[in-house]
């Protein structure tokens, strides 16, 4: 639930945070838009968020803003 919520501010307000222990990112694996130690600011389309269980139980929500 927490990360849902940090998925949809993220969208809201347009930071991405880095990506932890991401030192030395390889650029073609990587690719370009990663978050390697700074928060960088972007227009975000579309997140999702992962939730994973005991058991096997996982689940993804794809969150995009609404545009009416």
């Amino acid at each position: 639930g927490i990360e849902a919520i940090a998925v949809i501010k993220a969208i809201e307000r347009g930071w991405l945070h880095p990506t932890l222990n991401l030192e030395n990112p390889i650029k073609e694996v990587a690719g370009i838009d990663t978050c390697a130690g700074v928060k960088k600011q972007l227009d975000v389309t579309a997140a999702i968020s992962n939730s994973f269980g005991f058991g096997g139980h996982n689940s993804v929500v794809c969150f995009a803003p609404f545009k009416a």
